[in-house]
This record gives C-alpha cells, sequence and structure tokens, in this order.
C-alpha cells in the first residue's frame, strides 16, 4: 500500500510540473499570452538577444533584415472584400503581407522594446478590423485561415504587453475575428487535401483563445483528435511511420499541413493541453519521416487512399523533395529539449537551414530559431 501511495504521488508530482487541463467541471481560464508564445517564451527571446547568445542572436538578426519588420512599414491594405481562387484573387497578397507585418512587428516590439514597433502592430490590426468586411473566392478557407493566424497571433501579444492598444480597439478586433474570419472556416474543408483542414485548426483555436471562447476552441481541439476530413492528425499522417496523407503529392504541401498540426500543437501545450503527445507522439513520427525524406533518404510507402476518395496515391512524390520549409525549429525543440525525446531528422532539417527566415507567404510563421530555441529542460 505504501509503495502504491509513493506511485501515485511521484505521478501527481510529474503531472504538476507540466502544462494541465481541468477535465469536468468548470474549464481553466486561457493563458494570455497564449498561441505561439506566453510572456516566458518572449522573456526568454529578449533575454537571449541583449546578452548576445546563440542562436537567438543569429535568429533574431534574421528577423530584424526583414522588410516586414520594420517600424515603418507601409500598409498595403486594408480592404473591404478580400478573395483568393484560381482566377479570383483580389487583395490577399496585400492582406498576408500586412499580416505579416503586423505579427512581426509585434515580435520585434516584445525583443527591442521600441515602441515604434507596436504603434505599426496596432496600426496595422486597426487599419483592418475597421474595414475588412468579406473574405471570398473558391479558396477562401485557406485566405482565412493563413493571414488570419499571423494577425490573430499579432493581436494576441500586443493585447498583452502593449496598454496602448485601447479596449475598444481590440473589441472591435475580435468582432472581425468572429464575423469575417470564423465563419469561412468553422466548418474545416472535408472536402480537399488536409493542409486546408490543418489550416482551420490551427486558426479557430487562435481565435478561441483571443476572443476567450471555449466552444471555438474546443471545436478545433475535437477537430484535431476525431475529425472527419484529411486534417485530423491520424488521417493525416496516416501510420505509425509517419507517411503523411500529401507525401505522395508534394513536399511542399507533406510540410505545409505537417506544419499547421505543430502550430495547434503549440497553441494547445501554451493552454494546458498535450497535443503534441497525441496518438503516441503521431506529430513527432510525420515530421521523422518528412524530414529524413527531404534530407535524402529512402521512405517505405503505402498505397493511400484518402478520406475524400478523390486521391489516390501509390509512391512518394519527389516533387519539391530537398526544399525545406521553416517550421523544424518549434517541433525539434519540444520533442528534444522539453520532453527528451529524440526527433533526430527533425533536428538535422533545423540544423542545415539554420537561422530559419521568412516563410512562404502567411504560410508559417517562420522564424523558428528566434522564436523556438530553449535550453533542454529536466
Amino acid at each position: 500500500m505504501k509503495n502504491r501511495l509513493s506511485l501515485l504521488l511521484i505521478a501527481l508530482l510529474a503531472r504538476s510540473m507540466l502544462p494541465c487541463l481541468s477535465f469536468g467541471g468548470e474549464p481553466k481560464a486561457f493563458v494570455h499570452p497564449g498561441l505561439l508564445h506566453t510572456k516566458a517564451d518572449l522573456n526568454r527571446m529578449k533575454t537571449s538577444v541583449a546578452q548576445g547568445l546563440e542562436p537567438w542572436k543569429s535568429g533574431f538578426e534574421r528577423l530584424q533584415r526583414h522588410p516586414q519588420s520594420r517600424s515603418d512599414w507601409r500598409l498595403r491594405g486594408p480592404f473591404r472584400s478580400v478573395s483568393r481562387g484560381p482566377r479570383d484573387s483580389l487583395h490577399i497578397n496585400e492582406m498576408d503581407q500586412d499580416a505579416n507585418a503586423a505579427y512581426q512587428n509585434a515580435l520585434m516590439w516584445c525583443v527591442t522594446g521600441e515602441e515604434a514597433h507596436a504603434k505599426k502592430a496596432v496600426e496595422i490590426l486597426d487599419a483592418w478590423s475597421g474595414t475588412l468586411e468579406e473574405i471570398a473566392g473558391k479558396d477562401r478557407i485557406l485566405a482565412a485561415s493563413l493571414g488570419g493566424f499571423k494577425f490573430v497571433n499579432a493581436a494576441e501579444i500586443m493585447r498583452s504587453t502593449y496598454p496602448g492598444w485601447h479596449a475598444s480597439d481590440r473589441q472591435r478586433f475580435q468582432q472581425m475575428l468572429k464575423t469575417v474570419f470564423y465563419p469561412v472556416i468553422k466548418d474545416f474543408a472535408t472536402f480537399a487535401n488536409g493542409n486546408w483542414d490543418t489550416g482551420c485548426i490551427k486558426t479557430m483555436m487562435g481565435i478561441g483563445v483571443f476572443c476567450d471562447d471555449r466552444a471555438i476552441f474546443d471545436r478545433a481541439v475535437d477537430y484535431y483528435q476525431h475529425g472527419s476530413g484529411n486534417g485530423r492528425l491520424t488521417h493525416y499522417i496516416v501510420n505509425g511511420e509517419g507517411q503523411c496523407q500529401e507525401s505522395g503529392r508534394d513536399q511542399q504541401h507533406a510540410q505545409l499541413g505537417l506544419a499547421h498540426l505543430a502550430e495547434a500543437s503549440e497553441i494547445a501545450w501554451n493552454q494546458g493541453l498535450d497535443l503534441y503527445g497525441a496518438a503516441d507522439n503521431r506529430l513527432l513520427k510525420g515530421f521523422e519521416y518528412t524530414a529524413r525524406y527531404n534530407l535524402g533518404n529512402e521512405m517505405p510507402f503505402v498505397f493511400f487512399t484518402d478520406t475524400t476518395g478523390k486521391y489516390k496515391v501509390s509512391v512518394i512524390s519527389a516533387k519539391g523533395r530537398g526544399e525545406l520549409r521553416p517550421v523544424y525549429e518549434m517541433v525539434w525543440n519540444h520533442y528534444e529539449n522539453r520532453r527528451g525525446l529524440k526527433a533526430p531528422y527533425s533536428r538535422q532539417a533545423a540544423e542545415k537551414i539554420r537561422p530559419e527566415g521568412s516563410a512562404h507567404g502567411a504560410d508559417h510563421p517562420g522564424f523558428g530559431t528566434l522564436l523556438f530555441s530553449r535550453q533542454p529542460e529536466p
């Protein structure tokens, strides 16, 4: 009996050292800031850069040089309507560029303390929330999920770090998220390749946290684990080897979908829920499989039909092979430095392109060497 009690105490102590979520009873309040970056994360970046520590110093220099990180960024918008589609795109590039600039200026403000960056981030957020009324087009789900994710991450940082962002403007931004972005993504994209779904998941989680709306957040978390489309974790990473739903399509989209799931997992972790470890660390297996193949190794592949029945693939795609995206720092730092699990190929991929720079369009946060590098934890 004594040994059983000791084991129980050890288990409870271990659980207390990790983020936790209350199941049953009243849900815990959301942590702010609590999307891709917590207060501790922002302080780690600021302190490490101020002390000239690597790899944060080099990562920051990469962010600082980027044009969308400048405090004198000239807004490309806002516009009342934005659309994305094969033939009817309108102002989507301008929205994505402004969303990137809002996010990157929010980061620059936190690292440097220069208020000009804070003012620029808020200027962009206020301009778009006061103007945008519609996201349209055949690919509107992608438009809302990608640019929307950058916007909501910028807003989450600013609400928690900059008193100069007025409460009425924050509320208007929340209103834009709920009435313009959320209706476009709320039913996911069960008809499409998985990266559409995964983009919806991460942005929906972000909206839920920023708006303190538990129902929206839980809707995304449930889909991550139990959804019917290709973006569900175990529908996107289709087996224990790590093969992905889009591995047979091309390597750009395979990395895109995986990174969306990782970004959703980072938000969940910061809110006390471990999606990184779901399905026996299935996300890690997907990243290791994809990194290993893109580093030049041969990988097993089994014939696969996706959830829609439209996409049947029998061989892994060499299209885009070796074109590593800036998505690996977050993942290997989580699994190796937070959790003590090996992620050798993800680490090699991160090291090969370090310091990570910007992503294509608004696909990913980018700059992961600065944002996600961390010392090993006990």
